[in-house]
């Protein structure tokens, strides 16, 4: 899989490390319950996602890219501070 990077260009999978779901919200409160689900009770979803990504091998910065988890497909990356959250409908 290649993703490409707004500062490199398209470099390979292995130069990133993947964070997770982009469109979770912080919760407001953060009493152990609310951080515990926060951290650790993440969906696992199946299609297209918004995640954030580290290019921990190359400029180092911090992105989210849309990709497809079933598929692979990537579609595009942006600058994590550039990245717009979807509402929960």
């Amino acid at each position: 899989m290649l993703v490409p990077c707004p500062h490199c260009g398209t470099r390979p999978v292995e130069e990133f490390t993947f964070l997770g779901d982009a469109n979770v919200k912080r919760p407001e409160n953060l009493d152990d319950p609310s951080w515990y689900a926060y951290v650790y009770e993440r969906e696992n979803p199946l299609g297209k996602i918004d995640e954030f990504v580290h290019h921990s091998a190359g400029c180092r910065a911090w992105l989210v890219v849309s990709r497809d988890t079933k598929t692979h497909e990537v579609y595009g990356a942006v600058i994590a501070k550039n990245f717009k959250r979807k509402q929960k409908s």
